[in-house]
């Protein structure tokens, strides 16, 4: 496996991780499936894509081509974790509510109106911008921890 593929990896992990004590900190309730759960802090997707560009800045050089690209579908990505996933994540709360208002003007006839959903929508899809910015972080470290790991193993 390549270096940059595994140094993304890692970072991704690592933020998987990192959510489970956070958020037992902000829920007073150890939970280990926070690992597979989108959303939260920090962002695992900013962690790889940044991680994957800091590392690739650093052992390539911030001219190269693998560089820009990196950083330029890096950006999309972030943006994209904090706009467009975090308003469907949005939109499946109101659609949760919908479904709850119609199920109580149903009453007695549940079902009648509309077909009841056998499970609500997911709705933390999507980050905040310090959610992002946290991966981000993260990713600049495991990515200039990773370079420093190639480059000493090379000189030995």
């Amino acid at each position: 496996m390549s270096r940059g593929v595994f140094t993304a990896l890692l970072a991704i992990i690592l933020a998987q991780f990192l959510k489970i004590p956070l958020k037992q900190r902000e829920t007073k309730q150890w939970k280990w499936q926070t690992f597979f759960e989108s959303g939260g802090m920090p962002s695992s997707h900013s962690a790889a894509v940044t991680s994957l560009a800091t590392y690739i800045g650093l052992k390539l050089g911030v001219r190269s081509l693998d560089f820009a690209l990196s950083v330029i579908f890096g950006l999309i990505v972030m943006y994209d974790a904090q706009g467009v996933r975090r308003y469907a994540g949005e939109t499946s709360v109101r659609v949760n509510e919908l479904d709850e208002k119609v199920e109580a003007l149903a009453g007695e006839n549940p079902g009648v109106y509309h077909e009841k959903k056998e499970k609500e929508l997911k709705e933390k899809i999507g980050h905040q911008p310090e959610e992002v910015a946290g991966g981000a972080l993260l990713g600049l470290t495991v990515g200039f921890m990773s370079y420093l790991f190639d480059r000493n193993k090379r000189r030995y």
